[in-house]
């Protein structure tokens, strides 16, 4: 009996052996680089989308803080503009057509059209104001094909009142789009509002931010469905998200097809 337990133990222990495995992780010094280069990447537009979406929930909380307030006194000079944002203001003044400004790729409802930014000289001052007075929409006229026009735009004469909120144009956009003619024809349709471009190509002193006409106001306004800069909050965290998600995605392929399992 002695025997036959040793050599099945000795048995047992040989199986042991010959069923050990070993895993070794030896990636490629590219691999390793090529890795780190996408993770990076990936956590870099992770970070960007976040950034954006943190961003314009604080916009959007200064926006409802400033909702309940009433309006003010628009001041001839205002120093630090960003203590301005959304602040609901007042004044009267005198629309000046000649230099209109027809923002376009403005969508309300699915329809395509423009935003109207009249120019306004503020009454008892030298001082002149773009007012973004809401949003029109394009027309189309078939002849043979289908022709984009841009519409006739009505505006009130003399005196108007205005009461809206400051709006800070961004200066961070991509643009193809021409620069101004050296003819004196002044062009109406831009792709950005440029506040410094504007300043340059009219003859006047021109605050450098825009009221937004309220709602509620009888100065020659349009559609004014002002979109809260909120809305899309969810939609930069879930690209947030799905960037980081690629990251860790890419790791986890990094460590699958570098552990390699060796039996001894």
């Amino acid at each position: 009996m002695r025997f036959i337990w040793e050599d099945c133990n000795s048995e047992l222990q040989h199986n042991r052996k010959t069923n050990l495995v070993k895993y070794t992780f030896r990636p490629s010094l590219f691999m390793i680089l090529v890795t780190l280069v996408m993770m990076t990447l990936c956590i870099k537009a992770g970070l960007w989308q976040y950034n954006k979406a943190e961003l314009k929930q604080a916009l959007q909380t200064q926006l409802t803080a400033r909702l309940g307030e009433r309006a003010v006194a628009l001041p001839d000079k205002i120093a630090d503009l960003e203590t301005w944002r959304y602040r609901r203001v007042k004044f009267a003044g005198t629309y000046d057509t000649r230099y209109q400004v027809l923002l376009d790729n403005q969508v309300e409802n699915t329809v395509a059209g423009y935003h109207v930014l009249t120019p306004m000289q503020v009454e008892g001052s030298g001082n002149y104001v773009l007012i973004n007075r809401g949003w029109v929409p394009g027309t189309t006229e078939r002849l043979g094909t289908t022709e984009h026009k841009v519409p006739v735009v009505i505006t009130p004469q003399g005196r108007q009142e205005i009461e809206g909120d400051i709006g800070l144009p961004t200066n961070k956009f991509f643009t193809l789009e021409a620069p101004p003619a050296t003819d004196g024809k002044w062009q109406q349709v831009w792709q950005n509002l440029d506040m410094a471009r504007y300043a340059k190509s009219v003859p006047f002193a021109v605050q450098p931010f825009v009221v937004r006409l309220d709602a509620n106001s009888n100065a020659g306004g349009f559609v004014r469905n002002w979109p809260p800069p909120g809305e899309r909050v969810s939609m930069h965290l879930g690209y947030a998200y799905q960037w980081f998600g690629f990251a860790l995605t890419l790791l986890v392929i990094f460590i699958v097809l570098n552990v390699k399992k060796v039996e001894l």
